[in-house]
């Protein structure tokens, strides 16, 4: 019979382990193919506005293979619940038996990408950073910006939102954890000033043009996942020097390099693969000058990583062999 572990048994273990060797791990298995990962399932809906992926895989010869739902309804905070919720479930890649159930409503979801951002962070950011710009005020705001503390000492973040509520309730629990925060409404504020720029917001229309764009800036861009969604002036990927995508299969089918490709200001030959682009160990940057893109859609083999650290973390609590 499958063990169910809870959102709070989960968190529990989280807080103790660092994911980002066996993510990286998985990047590059992936981009080695020793990964299976069928197209990416998604429904999307429109009233109210949200969306739902299912992402599965396994690695080749392992014990375990992963399937995840992960939903977004993002109008939820209208009725005080979380805009995101999910599940993974660990099955026997020898003989198809459910294993472990992990009720995590979401929150793998967002320790994966965070973590991913992070690994983006270590070959791609500028060496000194000025500062931190975050496009968002969620969940993922918040999570990428503190797992850079491996990355950089810079606590100066400035943030864009679309309220000025949104805002203030970031500055506040960002401050808490000690950052300084500056907010703002206006875009140009964020990129005159930071050279390490997250986007994490789900929308459907660029939140930067190109003309905005600093010599020597890194963005990474992780709320655009689907094939409506888009962040980034399609022109910036003409501009960038490089620019990574977590699946190459999966970005020509969604996130803002599909975007870039079907504007004609990017060619696919120009994009490399993030697993390929780390396997040396080799900063990816080569200079203080370059701006670089990520673009994370997010890939099935994240899951396969934490879910299936996650459940040997929790059996061993569980004495579970």
């Amino acid at each position: 019979m499958a063990t169910l572990y809870t959102l709070d048994q989960i968190r529990q273990v989280v807080r103790t382990m660092d994911f980002s060797e066996d993510i990286e791990k998985g990047f590059i298995a992936y981009s080695n193919g020793e990964v299976v990962v069928p197209p990416v399932g998604e429904l999307i809906f429109e009233d109210p506005p949200g969306d739902t992926h299912i992402k599965y895989g396994y690695i080749k010869g392992d014990d375990s293979y992963v399937i995840k739902i992960a939903s977004g309804f993002y109008e939820n905070v209208k009725i005080n619940l979380p805009s995101g919720s999910g599940l993974m479930l660990v099955f026997s890649q020898k003989t198809g038996e459910l294993k472990t159930i992990l009720l995590d409503e979401g929150y793998l979801t967002n320790v994966r990408t965070a973590v991913a951002g992070e690994i983006v962070a270590r070959y791609m950011a500028p060496d000194s950073v000025s500062a931190i710009g975050v496009f968002g005020t969620g969940t993922m705001a918040r999570m990428q910006v503190e797992i850079l503390k491996s990355v950089t000492d810079c606590k100066r973040v400035i943030v864009w939102g679309r309220s000025e509520t949104s805002l203030k309730a970031y500055k506040d629990d960002m401050e808490s954890v000690g950052y300084d925060v500056q907010t703002t409404l206006d875009s140009i504020e964020v990129t005159a000033s930071c050279n390490l720029i997250i986007m994490t917001t789900p929308a459907t229309s660029p939140l930067i043009d190109v003309m905005q764009i600093m010599p020597g800036t890194h963005f990474t861009a992780i709320g655009s996942d689907t094939a409506l969604k888009q962040e980034l002036d399609t022109r910036i990927f003409d501009l960038a020097d490089i620019v990574v995508a977590d699946s190459l299969s999966q970005c020509r089918e969604r996130g803002d390099i599909y975007k870039a490709l079907v504007a004609g200001d990017l060619k696919i030959e120009k994009v490399k693969e993030l697993g390929a682009a780390i396997k040396t160990g080799q900063r990816i940057r080569q200079s203080v000058e370059q701006v670089t893109v990520a673009d994370l859609t997010g890939v099935a083999v994240q899951d396969v990583q934490v879910a299936k650290a996650v459940s040997r973390a929790l059996d061993a609590v569980s004495g579970i062999q």
